[in-house]
């Protein structure tokens, strides 16, 4: 995990403090996680199954933060829990400036990943010759959405400078 961040045992803690101080027990058990994969999101929660996911990315070395992300994911289970509409509702609102949340907005700004994969694949349609470049490997049996012919995926091995000029002189 990042520096200046809470292990996950930490934030289950926080996680059941803020439940009685604010919401008085009312939530029930949510798993709380980091999700490193979150590259413009600073939290998110699921209901089923009870999940509360943060980004390291953003909230390391910043505990305000941390902690109004937090708060807010949990706003959504406390509405969640005695079933009133979750989302960013007038009573969503009031609850927040209760606990002096400033809004429902983050501006922690886009984070770039933490382990950012050099992988690359091209997935090929051999019928109509369509190309994709992905960063992903491709699920198999995909079919081109064009002709609706299977695809085939080429993991890319290695990236070599193409010079332009010279390519296209000799095009001419």
């Amino acid at each position: 995990m990042l520096p200046g961040l809470p292990d996950v045992a930490e934030l289950q803690l926080l996680f059941a403090q803020y439940n009685w101080l604010y919401f008085q027990g009312e939530i029930p058990a949510y798993r709380i996680a980091y999700n490193a994969r979150f590259s413009n999101l600073a939290g998110r929660i699921v209901y089923k199954p009870p999940l509360i996911e943060l980004s390291p990315k953003h909230l390391a070395g910043k505990p305000d933060e941390l902690r109004e992300t937090l708060l807010h994911e949990m706003i959504h289970a406390w509405l969640h829990a005695r079933g009133q509409n979750p989302g960013h509702t007038a009573t969503f609102k009031k609850k927040m400036r209760e606990l002096g949340l400033r809004s429902i907005y983050h501006d922690l700004g886009k984070a770039a990943p933490l382990n950012e994969s050099t992988k690359r694949y091209i997935i090929r349609c051999e019928k109509c010759t369509m190309e994709l470049l992905r960063k992903r490997k491709p699920a198999p049996n995909l079919l081109c959405a064009r002709c609706r012919k299977p695809l085939v995926a080429f993991e890319v091995v290695e990236i070599r400078p193409v010079e332009l000029g010279s390519a296209a002189s000799r095009a001419r």
